[in-house]
């Protein structure tokens, strides 16, 4: 829920209320206090980034509309579109370098086919050279970098990599993983203080001062916490070593994502399926291969990967992200034209749609622009509730005594029938999220220390 400390003494002098009998899990409060306060110090201002890029990110998909309009749009729609082949010999004969690695033919009236080059000079390694053809002239009007399965050009290209690990590579994407790791248990930690205080001490009407901040901190993140646990979990899913783990539970389980099979069938593989360095048209060429994938029922937006060598098939896969999803799959044999796989979305295993579904709310892609403004107030709700929360921290001190922590002992109050199963608990958890355990093993570690110090001295100070 929230990023910053919470307390219990946070209320100004009033009359007092009735204090209630504990409950089973009162001693877990002040744990989770403690827990909930050193988390959102410390991991806050790595949700903040995370946050802000992502603000950023999930309106870089209207930006990108607008910024690169000539280059996605044609300037008029014709009576009918040229041929595939036609299409790409354009794009071809303007940009000759690098070879052809998939084709997305224009999936809107007003739309241009986007020719995918790969092995392109001064183009980094892991993106294509995007270039835009008017389907109905064989004009072509523009060519840009291009990375990801969503096609995302430059503007949108580097937001997501700030996003993702700060323009750092993969040491960067640690900082993501650390923010994702933490964002569901401070967000737990933060319904558990707020459903455990006093309905009366809940509301922000009518309240000043601190008591008037932690209303708003909790209240903001309350409403925003089922946001904030899907965020994490989904941002796990591709993370570097989170995700490892996630990627191999899900192949034990059966419930990996398949993949069409790219091998040319029959007698016939590699058989007329020659073609120059760099050219699309293998066999029987891609206007063929596209209507037997219409034939099977893939429907705009479609990709068309040629074959990766003679005994390889084309790979025609549906690459709409949004509501309902198209991800169906065919492989077209380049000497016949004949289908030789298909692969359906429905009959991808249940872990691998949640995936797919999740991975694509996550980015703003399934539900459009309402999905992406979802996103947008997700991300102003953390950031409000860092700034909350840091000003309750401020707000918690007494004269120049800034910040004062939270004491010490909290999980000694604990009962060992709820202490000793929840260690295990977050062993396991640990375990399958490095960036979770590791932090938190050390933190467990340095308060340990730090307390044993606090007490040898105040020993010697008892004995003088």
């Amino acid at each position: 829920m929230s990023t910053a400390p919470t307390t219990t003494t946070d209320e100004a002098p009033g009359p007092a209320a009735p204090t209630p009998a504990p409950g089973r899990w009162a001693p877990l409060r002040p744990l989770v206090l403690r827990l909930h306060f050193y988390a959102g110090v410390f991991v806050a201002p790595f949700l903040l980034v995370a946050a802000v890029t992502g603000f950023l990110y999930a309106g870089a998909f209207q930006a990108e509309k607008i910024v690169y309009r000539h280059e996605m749009t044609v300037t008029a729609v014709g009576d009918s579109k040229l041929p595939l082949s036609e299409q790409v010999a354009a794009a071809r004969k303007a940009h000759p370098e690098g070879t052809v690695s998939a084709v997305r033919p224009s999936p809107e009236a007003d739309a241009t086919t986007r020719v995918m080059l790969s092995g392109v000079k001064g183009v980094d390694p892991g993106h294509t050279l995007a270039v835009f053809v008017d389907p109905y002239t064989g004009k072509v009007r523009g060519a840009l970098e291009q990375y990801g399965s969503t096609g995302a050009l430059p503007l949108r290209t580097w937001i997501d990599e700030f996003h993702r690990d700060l323009h750092l590579g993969e040491n960067g994407r640690l900082y993501s993983e650390f923010a994702a790791s933490w964002l569901w248990v401070i967000a737990g930690g933060g319904i558990v203080l707020w459903f455990s205080r006093r309905r009366a001490l809940r509301k922000v009407r009518g309240t000043t001062g601190r008591r008037r901040t932690l209303g708003l901190h909790g209240t903001v993140g309350v409403w925003a916490a089922a946001g904030f646990f899907f965020l994490s979990a989904t941002g796990l899913t591709w993370s570097t070593y989170a995700g490892a783990n996630i990627d191999e539970l899900r192949t034990s389980l059966g419930q990996s994502t398949p993949s069409v099979s790219s091998a040319a069938g029959g007698d016939h593989s590699g058989h007329g399926a020659s073609a120059s360095a760099g050219d699309a048209e293998h066999g029987v060429g891609l206007d063929k291969v596209l209507a037997a994938a219409r034939a099977e029922g893939l429907g705009d937006p479609v990709e068309i990967v040629p074959p990766a060598d003679a005994s390889s098939a084309y790979v025609v896969r549906q690459v709409q992200r949004s509501w309902p999803e198209k991800q169906d799959s065919v492989a077209v044999d380049p000497a016949t034209g004949k289908v030789t796989d298909t692969l359906r979305f429905a009959d991808y295993p249940l872990l691998a749609k949640l995936t797919r579904w999740g991975i694509d709310l996550h980015t703003g892609v399934l539900f459009g622009l309402v999905n992406q403004i979802a996103l947008m107030i997700l991300a102003l709700s953390l950031v409000l509730l860092i700034v909350w929360g840091y000003r309750m921290w401020w707000q918690r001190g007494r004269g120049s005594a800034f910040g004062r922590p939270i004491p010490r002992g909290a999980w000694q109050q604990v009962p060992p029938q709820i202490l000793v199963p929840g260690v295990v608990v977050i062993a396991v958890l640990g375990y399958f999220v490095p960036l979770l355990g590791i932090p938190l093993a050390g933190f467990i570690v340095a308060d340990v220390i730090l307390g044993e110090i606090a007490r040898r001295k105040g020993r010697r100070t008892a004995a003088v």
